[in-house]
């Protein structure tokens, strides 16, 4: 469970750095930078500390998934960005391969333990 919050900071801390980069984009100065770098890093570091229980393939994915899906989504209640069919097209594809890859391991780890 430990590696699993790990990974949900790992995650928040991605969206967070990614939202201030457009944010610092926007505003100008370098606190926004700076503040990017910070949650980028940290981000960074929870995933290699993540990784260590998770498998890379799985931590890896949602990582960079559910970053994407609430980045959008994000983005385009705080900077007006469009959602166009497309791209929903493209969000619940995304959401498809995070919920296979989450279910290939659930399988793999119950066929392990003699489950299935």
């Amino acid at each position: 469970m430990r590696y699993w919050m790990l990974l949900t900071f790992a995650i928040a801390a991605e969206i967070i750095g990614t939202l201030s980069m457009k944010w610092a984009g926007i505003e100008g100065g370098h606190a926004g930078y700076v503040f990017m770098l910070v949650m980028i890093a940290l981000s960074y570091i929870f995933l290699s500390f993540a990784v260590k229980r998770i498998a890379l393939g799985v931590a890896y994915a949602m990582w960079e998934g559910i970053g994407i899906l609430f980045i959008t989504l994000f983005s385009v209640t705080l900077f007006d960005e469009t959602l166009s069919a497309m791209k929903i097209a493209g969000l619940l594809t995304l959401i498809a391969g995070i919920v296979l890859i989450k279910s290939g391991m659930q399988a793999r780890k119950e066929l392990r333990h003699g489950h299935i």
